[in-house]
C-alpha cells in the first residue's frame, strides 16, 4: 500500500500533533474540533461515511493532564467514547484507525513499559485514554493504537515552550527529576506513520529514543533548571514515576537530543 496515494482523513487537525500530520499527510483531508465533534456519534458517522477515506488518523483528544481531573465527563466523552464512535465508523466503511494513546495508561510501578504489559492508569487522563483504547479493539480489528509520551512540537503549548518562558521571567526554574519518560517530537512521529500502517494491527510504543527526568530534558535546553522532586512540585493530577515507553515492533526513531535541536532550529532559538 502506497499510503500518501490513498484517501486519508485526519482528525484534530489544528492540534499540536494533528498540525504536523497535515504536513506529513498534505492531500489528507483535515478536520478541526469545530469541524467535527468526535463526542456526538451521529455527526461522526455521518461525516467519515460521507468521506468514505480508506484512512483515519485521529488526533483529537483532551490532553490537558490537571484539566481532566476538574472536567472528567469531557475527559470520557473526547478520549474514551469519541475514539469508540471513529473506530465504529471506520469498521463499516472498511478503513485503518490509526489512534494516539498515552504512557499515562501504565502507573509508574515498573521502570519500562512494553506493547503488552497490563496498563493501570493513576490519573483521569490516563484512564480516558485507556476506556479509548478498549473502545477502539472492541469496534474494529485493523487500528494502530499508538502509545506516545512527552510530546512537544511548534504548533501548540508543550513543555519545552513552557520551560523557556519561564527561563527568561525567573531566576530558577524548579523542575521535577524523579519523573522518568522519552521526549517526542511531533513532526518525527507524524512521519513515521506511513511505516506504521504497513504494519500488522495492534498496539504500538513510539517514541524518540532516549531516557530522560524532566530535569534533564529541561536541563538541555535553558540554564537556570533547578531539580527538585514531585512532592515540592504538587498537583491534581499523580503522574507516574516511571512512563519509559520501549518499542518492541518498528524501527526506533532517532535519539530525543537530536529532535530537539531540529525543534529549537525550526524556532529558530
Amino acid at each position: 500500500m502506497v499510503v500518501g496515494a490513498i484517501k486519508t482523513l485526519i482528525l484534530g487537525a489544528n492540534g499540536m500533533l494533528g498540525f504536523d500530520l497535515c504536513k506529513a499527510f498534505p492531500d489528507a483531508i483535515k478536520l478541526t474540533h469545530r469541524e467535527l465533534d468526535i463526542t456526538n456519534r451521529d455527526q461522526v458517522l455521518e461525516s467519515i461515511l460521507r468521506i468514505n477515506p480508506k484512512l483515519v488518523i485521529n488526533a483529537a483528544a483532551y490532553t490537558d493532564v490537571e484539566g481532566c481531573e476538574d472536567q472528567q465527563e469531557l475527559a470520557f466523552q473526547v478520549n474514551g467514547y469519541g475514539p469508540g464512535y471513529i473506530a465504529e465508523a471506520c469498521n463499516k466503511i472498511g478503513a485503518i484507525l490509526v489512534h494516539f494513546s498515552t504512557d499515562y495508561v501504565f502507573d509508574g510501578s515498573k521502570k519500562e513499559y512494553v506493547e503488552s504489559d497490563a496498563p493501570n492508569p493513576i490519573n483521569i487522563y490516563g484512564h480516558s485514554k485507556l476506556l479509548g483504547e478498549k473502545k477502539i479493539i472492541e469496534s474494529m480489528d485493523d487500528y494502530r493504537i499508538i502509545r506516545i509520551s512527552w510530546l512537544f512540537g511548534t504548533h501548540g503549548r508543550n513543555f519545552v515552550e513552557t520551560m523557556l518562558k519561564l527561563s527568561g521571567e525567573i531566576a530558577e526554574v524548579k523542575v521535577v527529576n524523579d519523573q522518568f519518560g522519552k521526549p517526542t517530537y511531533t513532526v518525527d512521529l507524524a512521519h513515521k506513520i506511513s511505516e506504521l500502517v504497513e504494519l500488522d494491527p495492534g498496539i504500538y510504543h513510539i517514541t524518540n529514543d532516549g531516557i530522560c527526568s524532566w530535569y534533564e530534558f529541561a536541563s538541555s535546553f535553558i540554564r537556570n533548571a533547578v531539580p527538585c522532586t514531585s512532592e515540592e512540585f504538587p498537583r491534581k493530577a499523580k503522574r507516574p514515576k516511571y512512563s519509559v515507553l520501549v518499542n518492541t515492533k518498528i524501527e526506533p526513531m532517532r535519539h530525543w537530543k537530536e529532535a530537539l535541536k531540529a525543534y529549537l532550529k525550526e524556532r529558530n532559538i
